[in-house]
């Protein structure tokens, strides 16, 4: 795949929100909701495996109707699951549907937290799953997310048992279970109690039932609320949040209605005292929970309530500051306590009408060069708050005067621009979880335990702003942020990402270096071009740039380059050179330079990934590229893809040699599909576009004039609210997979073409697969479609819907539902092998 020198995967403009990182706003009826808020001390805690198991209408509604401080701890980050959106998996997804969570948070006013578990793929039994996550790491995440949060109740998605539909889904209610009991016991992980928290026990675990279609776990004696009410404040149904909130998880395709009317929710009480009536029974969810002033704050904060004003929030201000200095009396400074100051702050500055941010021009900021940031505040409400100080958190702290503030009217913008210089050991912008190496293949490897929970890492550098009022003062922090106008979104705000000076790249992460063309006797050792950026400038810079494999360089270049910071190098690696006798598996890049008589030596690759919907990600990783040696035979054929959702497929077409076009709706006609010998479906395409189905005539005539289509698996039997037509004969898809990577293969027609043409396939082809074996098989399977492979997870029957294929007319219809999508991008040779001879299957003569 040319994935291009900074890593642009997939820039997708589908969706206008340019409000991704915009700091909030704070209209005169949310101050009230949050002053109301303010009056609540109640915590819940829900509990489940993945991104879009949350149930999102009853996250509103617990936040914002209760006003309870509400959070999701979701085990995974979803890195197992499939992409609808673009090509990105594993880790890259993973990335995306953290921040598609965090998006939803702020829809529904909820908090997000995350353990070290890595989604590995399906997963049919709880067992497996805390068989290969490290069970005692994860069970010690969640009681240290207990520990810090410290939620009166906690309430699980999922039952512990095959009702939860998904090992994973089962494995957090297991785990939860055994935390809800080990968060309360001191010997339990008692290394965390030298780090700030304490054992704690929530009031009850509850099991939030359901009714999903068939499977109904709702009882007439469980605990029952209707979550869809209406909020006037906000002007909206929680259902209706809800449905805003899931439909942030665009890369599952969740999009939802906003649903009107009641919501009702069931809960059954799994451990601790026995809700009947009330969620939160028994548990004192006020400032009454304080010993020692907590009811002169009640009676305070109902009093600023009664007495607010809508048109005039800023005379809630000095109730508040009167307020704040009740709270600094209080002698139990615990968890609410800071919650509550850090609430009291934010309303002073809301009613005050202060915005206040920090800002850079530029994106990226790099070590030992200069950075400048644009403080900007403004207090557009005729308050008596005033401004002191300024902080940047620079290697030497920088402190700004801003007494010229103190002296502006309402409304009067202030603003300053102050430049430093990066310090050159900042640390590179990274998730934190992708800091080290994994612990294996089902964890993050995360060595601050501090950092455990976090959704995700904080900003590298931050303003504080010191406010104040009558002698009281507080601080407040703001991310400096990179912000823009784009012509078509408007005024945009991103994430600062701090860069390594040089960033190296290879321009292909799988490299196939012996492809021969069937009666050639044609090789190729394929093609790669190292590239690297220099984010300095820099006179007769001496680079030297090696291609390594695990224990050497086995290419080395010497060069001396007048460097210009952005300016962008490249380097065509000859692979004949290193693909002789040593043949190895795995290559990458590195560039030394030598500057001021020090050695700096780069490796890594900076990946970047835009969506609209969400913050643009970038990550560092080592950019090792696959080197396929294996023969892999190919047969000349032109070939047409229709997009699905997001694949690599068609890089691998590529690298095997095949021009690929790329079909749309107005392509699928008999004249234009006449010059293709074979058109290869994506993934869930049928799924997508109904054009499809509309268009199956068309492409039955293709297959019947003697053309090869290959259809990739289907995840239902829909398109919308239709029936898929796939096909000339009778087809369905079933929720059949084999989720074990090395399960044994079968081959039931050994002697069928698509194994032995051009390539024979064999059982050495399955070696190395990764995640799993296939998906969404083709069931039930009649003639004339005839089944190649047959397979099954340990103690299952065995299954034979992964590869089916059948005649028509002088072509063939292949249903492939192996996971090839994840196989090709690891650099397997068996799926490249696979795929030569799905698109070299020949027409009956």
């Amino acid at each position: 795949m040319a994935k291009g020198f900074f890593g642009l995967l997939f820039a997708c403009l589908l969706w206008n929100t340019a409000v991704a990182q915009t700091p909030p706003e704070y209209p005169s009826a949310t101050i009230y909701a949050q002053l109301k808020k303010l009056g609540v001390l109640g915590s819940v805690l829900y509990v489940a495996a993945h991104p879009d198991d949350e149930n999102n209408s009853f996250l509103p509604y617990l936040a914002k109707e209760k006003n309870y401080r509400t959070a999701y701890l979701c085990l995974t980050r979803g890195d197992g699951g499939q992409n609808l959106i673009g090509p990105e998996q594993g880790i890259e997804l993973g990335l995306i549907r953290t921040q598609e969570l965090i998006a939803a948070r702020r829809v529904d006013g909820s908090e997000q937290y995350f353990s070290s578990a890595y989604e590995f793929g399906f997963s049919k039994t709880a067992e497996e799953t805390l068989n290969i996550w490290n069970r005692e790491k994860v069970l010690a995440d969640m009681v240290w997310v207990i520990r810090k949060f410290q939620p009166d109740i906690i309430i699980n998605r999922f039952p512990g048992n095959s009702l939860a539909g998904h090992g994973n889904h089962a494995a957090s209610a297991i785990l939860s279970q055994e935390a809800f009991t080990a968060a309360a016991d001191p010997n339990r992980f008692p290394e965390q109690l030298k780090l700030g928290v304490e054992p704690w026990q929530a009031k009850r675990l509850l099991w939030n039932t359901y009714n999903f279609g068939s499977l109904n776990t709702t009882r007439p004696d469980q605990l029952k609320l209707d979550a869809g009410g209406f909020n006037v404040l906000l002007g909206k149904s929680y259902g209706e949040i809800g449905g805003e909130a899931r439909s942030m998880h665009k890369s599952q395709g969740e999009g939802r209605p906003r649903r009107k009317g009641p919501v009702y929710e069931y809960f059954a009480t799994m451990a601790g005292d026995t809700a009947r009536k009330d969620l939160m029974e028994g548990v004192v969810a006020d400032w009454s929970r304080i010993p020692r002033g907590g009811m002169t704050m009640q009676t305070a904060v109902e009093a600023i309530i009664k007495n607010y004003e809508f048109e005039h929030p800023e005379k809630s201000v000095a109730p508040l500051f009167d307020l704040y200095k009740q709270l600094q009396q209080l002698n139990d400074k615990g968890n609410w306590w800071f919650k509550k100051k850090q609430e009291i702050e934010e309303l002073i500055l809301a009613c005050s009408g202060v915005v206040a941010e920090a800002t850079t021009e530029v994106e990226y900021a790099v070590p030992g060069e200069k950075l400048a940031v644009n403080l900007f505040v403004n207090k557009r409400n005729p308050s008596d708050l005033q401004l002191d100080q300024v902080l940047l958190n620079t290697a030497a702290e920088q402190s700004f005067d801003t007494s010229l503030l103190i002296r502006t009217a309402p409304n009067t913008n202030f603003s300053f621009v102050k430049q430093f210089t990066v310090e050159p050991g900042k640390p590179f912008s990274q998730p934190y979880w992708l800091a080290k190496p994994m612990d294996g293949i089902g964890n993050f490897h995360i060595s601050d335990q501090q950092l455990v929970g976090n959704a995700e890492s904080a900003p590298p550098y931050s303003a504080r702003l010191v406010f104040s009022m009558n002698g009281i003062s507080f601080m407040v922090n703001r991310p400096v942020q990179y912000k823009y106008i784009d012509p078509v979104r408007g005024e945009v705000y991103q994430p600062l990402n701090v860069i390594t000076p040089v960033v190296v790249s290879l321009n292909k992460d799988v490299v196939l270096t012996n492809v021969e063309l069937l009666g050639k006797g044609k090789q190729t050792a394929g093609s790669l071009l190292l590239q690297y950026k220099l984010n300095f400038s820099a006179a007769a810079l001496p680079v030297t740039i090696r291609i390594m494999d695990a224990e050497k360089a086995l290419v080395t270049k010497d060069t001396i380059l007048q460097a210009e910071a952005g300016a962008v190098y490249a380097y065509p690696v000859d692979l004949r050179s290193i693909t002789g006798s040593v043949k190895p598996a795995r290559i990458s890049a590195e560039v030394e330079y030598t500057l001021n008589g020090r050695k700096h030596v780069f490796t890594h690759y900076l990946k970047i990934i835009k969506y609209d919907h969400i913050p643009s990600i970038n990550y560092f990783y080592k950019d090792n590229v696959t080197l396929v040696n294996e023969k892999i035979v190919t047969v000349p054929k032109k070939v047409g893809y229709i997009i699905g959702a997001g694949d690599l497929v068609p890089e691998a077409l590529e690298q095997l040699g095949y021009p690929v076009d790329f079909l749309k709706e107005t392509d699928l006609n008999d004249l234009q599909l006449k010059k293709y010998d074979a058109i290869v479906v994506g993934i869930r395409a049928f799924n997508m576009h109904e054009w499809l189905s509309a268009k199956n005539d068309v492409l039955n005539r293709f297959v019947e004039q003697g053309g090869h289509l290959v259809v990739q698996y289907l995840k239902s039997n829909q398109v919308g609210d239709q029936k898929v037509k796939v096909g000339p004969y009778p087809f369905s898809m079933s929720g059949i997979r084999v989720t074990e990577e090395n399960a044994k293969v079968n081959f039931l027609l050994p002697g069928h073409s698509l194994l032995n043409f051009p390539n024979k396939i064999s059982a050495k082809d399955f070696e190395g697969w990764v995640q799993e074996r296939s998906t969404y098989q083709a069931n039930p399977i009649a003639a004339p479609y005839e089944a190649l492979l047959g397979m099954n997870d340990t103690g299952e029957k065995e299954t034979n819907g992964s590869l089916v294929t059948a005649r028509y007319g002088k072509g063939n219809i292949t249903y492939l539902s192996l996971v090839l999508f994840r196989q090709l991008p690891a650099g397997v040779p068996g799926s490249y092998r696979l795929l030569a001879n799905l698109v070299g299957l020949p027409a009956a003569k």
